[in-house]
């Protein structure tokens, strides 16, 4: 039998049972309720009806005080009668389920009726001023007639509403002992059947589930588990899974000791691969630094050598204008040295200081990588400032608007740090479009959420100098930030390594850089530096 159907019928049967002694309970509270019900309309109609008589016999005192004084205002009082009216509603409304009281609340009505309809004779009378003599032999006795027969009637009502009274309020007692009853019947019930439950549960799911969690926490510790558990429900079949589960870990313990070799021989690997190519970077630089410090002497000889052939261009060129040389000749002589020999120099020097500033280039970007940094908290916001302080008179130039926002510091190298701001910035200056106002915006996103459970995670902080120049065309986006890449070569000067720097220099911080733009539109390079110290 599953666990669904045995929860079902633990769940079930008690409820069942519980569902009829709360319909027990649920009865006799009802029944008290009416019970009460009655007990509370037979206190009001005792009330209404001991407070009924009282205006009835102060108006037939008026009366006759008017029939003695002659004075038939006292007479004509008609809140009286609708006083007494509306008292007669209330004990017609309060014993509507008393058919014998009815019938006694009609009569008094009638009496009521009777006896206003004689005062209305009398009244009518003293005001036409007719004899009251046979009107004063009705009211020789103690009590008019019709107030007389509303007593008896009144008494009557009365003493059946308090015999009603009497034993409603008994009938009620006995009700609420009877609920009591019900009450504990029902608690004592319902504690009896989940007991049972409880055992029923505690001798055949609870001791499965003991067995059960005893596997678990044997196969938590790497112990051997207990014979797998007999049955077709769902504890048996959890079991047996946790015995297939102990069986895989054992293969996966296996597979795990495999692959823990197999990735300890790919880590030394890659380590010495690492090592590798360190070793080549460093070669590499070192190579660009020597080969860029050697061709300098070269490159200096051949500047003065062209130098010093350009002074000697000249004096030929005075010597040939002395010699007195045929008219053929002389434009001969002057043709090969203002043509051929001048022109060939000045190639000449305009080659080699293209490769001049093609040295100072390679060694900037080999000193990027060699520098030593001087690690320490940066004010990124103080670098920005110097960095645009230093622009101004391009700034003014160009009729730009900078604007910088809070740049939380960093932890890195200032120099460093300020080279990267300066090509930024410079870079955004220097491409503007002339066609309209240039806008430079800096500043720093939100920093980004690190994973603690990672030791090595640091915190990084997102800048960006955003401007609304030229742009990038989407082809040229991969090649941005590689050396002697120069887009726009009519706008500006340079020699294509400063955005390479930047990249050089932040992925050195531990960071990245990268740029969006649209042509046209403008770009914004975006740059990631760390907050605090890089952990290794």
């Amino acid at each position: 039998m599953k666990l669904f159907t045995k929860g079902l019928l633990l769940i079930a049967v008690p409820s069942v049972v519980e569902l009829a002694l709360l319909g027990v309970v649920f009865d006799t509270q009802e029944q008290t309720a009416q019970a009460a019900q009655w007990v509370d309309n037979s206190k009001q109609i005792l009330f209404q009806s001991s407070a009924i008589v009282d205006p009835l016999l102060r108006q037939a005192a008026r009366v006759r005080t008017a029939m003695v004084t002659g004075d038939a205002s006292l007479i004509d009082r008609h809140a009286v009668w609708v006083d007494l009216g509306d008292r007669l509603a209330k004990l017609d409304a309060l014993v509507a389920q008393t058919p014998r009281q009815v019938e006694r609340v009609r009569n008094m009505r009638q009496a009521i009726d009777a006896y206003r309809a004689h005062a209305v004779e009398i009244s009518q009378a003293m005001h036409e001023g007719r004899s009251l003599a046979s009107y004063v032999a009705l009211e020789t006795g103690a009590l008019p007639e019709q107030v007389a027969l509303f007593r008896e009637e009144l008494a009557a009502f009365a003493n059946e509403a308090a015999r009603l009274d009497t034993d409603r309020s008994a009938a009620l007692e006995r009700r609420r002992e009877r609920e009591q009853y019900a009450l504990v019947a029902a608690v004592l019930g319902s504690m009896l059947i989940w007991a049972g439950t409880a055992v029923v549960f505690a001798r055949n799911i609870g001791r499965r589930l003991e067995v059960l969690t005893g596997n678990a926490q044997r196969l938590g510790s790497d112990r051997p588990l207990a014979p797998p558990l007999s049955g077709h429900d769902e504890i048996a079949a959890l079991d047996a899974v946790l015995h297939q589960t102990g069986t895989r870990l054992r293969e996966a313990d296996k597979e795990q000791a495999t692959l823990k070799t197999r990735l300890e021989a790919r880590a030394y690997e890659l380590a010495s691969v690492n090592e590798e190519l360190r070793q080549e970077t460093q070669d590499n630089e070192m190579f660009i630094y020597s080969v860029s410090h050697d061709l300098r002497s070269p490159l200096v000889n051949l500047q003065g050598f062209s130098k010093e052939l350009q002074v000697s261009c000249d004096e030929l060129d005075s010597i040939v204008r002395q010699a007195g040389l045929p008219q053929t000749q002389h434009r001969r002589m002057v043709h090969i040295l203002d043509g051929d020999v001048r022109e060939s120099l000045r190639y000449l020097r305009t080659s080699v200081t293209r490769a001049a500033a093609i040295i100072d280039a390679l060694l900037r970007i080999s000193r990027a990588g060699r520098l030593e940094y001087q690690w320490q908290r940066v004010s990124v916001g103080r670098v920005v400032g110097r960095v645009v302080e230093a622009l101004q008179g391009v700034i003014s130039q160009r009729a730009a608007v900078v604007r910088v926002r809070e740049l939380p510091p960093v932890w890195g190298d200032p120099a460093a740090v300020e080279q990267i701001f300066s090509n930024l910035i410079g870079n955004a200056l220097n491409f503007l479009d002339p066609a309209r106002h240039g806008r430079i915006e800096i500043g720093a996103l939100e920093s980004e959420p690190v994973d603690e459970s990672d030791p090595r995670a640091v915190r990084m902080r997102t800048y960006y100098v955003r401007d609304n120049g030229l742009g990038i065309p989407a082809a040229y986006m991969s090649k941005v930030f590689r050396a002697f890449q120069r887009l726009h070569g009519d706008v500006s000067n340079g020699d294509g390594i400063g955005l390479a720097v930047v990249r050089r220099t932040v992925e050195r911080h531990g960071g990245r850089v990268w740029v969006e733009s649209a042509e046209g539109a403008g770009s914004t390079f975006f740059v990631v530096l760390p907050e605090q110290p890089l952990r290794n």
